[in-house]
């Protein structure tokens, strides 16, 4: 294997490099957003609040129950983690019902922006770093698995041929979303779905 192949080798197989990746796509994406405007803004916006969406639901769902597991002090750094993805979700979702060409649109993207970069930060530090300590590659790598059947449902640019199949998946706001989401990871982890017992 060649150097250039195997960074993307670790950050598809590694489910903390995944993220990392994500966190990356997603400032990305906030950059897109503050620097558009009209529809274009308005894409770029839909593609950040799917991105947001199934990143967090794969963490709440795979990354934080094991983190309170494995982690010494594990509920307490999982419990602010959440404590700050409920904030974010909260400017979510007033965001999604905002005008994107409104100033009070750009207003709360940077208060969003702010809040999500800061958390990223905290999880790398305190939760993603200690993670990576406390498991084996093997644990990685199972729990990569529902990350990237999660970042399938919200790809963060169009796919030909995808359109239909997406929007039909992606109708509606975060929290629909975050519950198709969801779904999607318990299925590829082999869990009962939402509505399953």
């Amino acid at each position: 294997m060649d150097r250039q192949t195997k960074p993307e080798l670790m950050h598809e197989n590694d489910v903390i490099d995944l993220l990392i990746h994500q966190h990356g796509l997603i400032r990305n994406l906030f950059d897109e957003v503050a620097r558009t405007q009209g529809r274009e803004r308005q894409e770029a916006f839909s593609r950040l609040v799917r991105l947001l969406a199934v990143h967090e639901t794969a963490e709440e769902e795979i990354v934080h129950p094991y983190a309170r597991r494995k982690l010494i002090g594990g509920d307490t750094i999982v419990d602010n983690r959440l404590q700050e993805e409920e904030e974010a979700k909260e400017m979510l979702s007033r965001l999604d019902d905002m005008d994107v060409t409104k100033p009070e649109f750009s207003q709360e993207l940077e208060r969003l922006r702010a809040a999500v970069f800061a958390h990223a930060a905290a999880e790398e530090r305190y939760e993603f770093s200690e993670l990576k300590a406390a498991t084996t590659e093997a644990e990685r790598r199972a729990m990569a698995v529902g990350v990237k059947a999660a970042e399938a449902v919200a790809p963060t640019h169009p796919h030909p041929g995808t359109e239909s199949a997406m929007k039909n998946l992606m109708l509606g706001g975060p929290v629909a979303i975050m519950d198709r989401a969801r779904d999607v990871i318990r299925k590829a982890m082999g869990k009962p779905e939402s509505g399953q017992s």
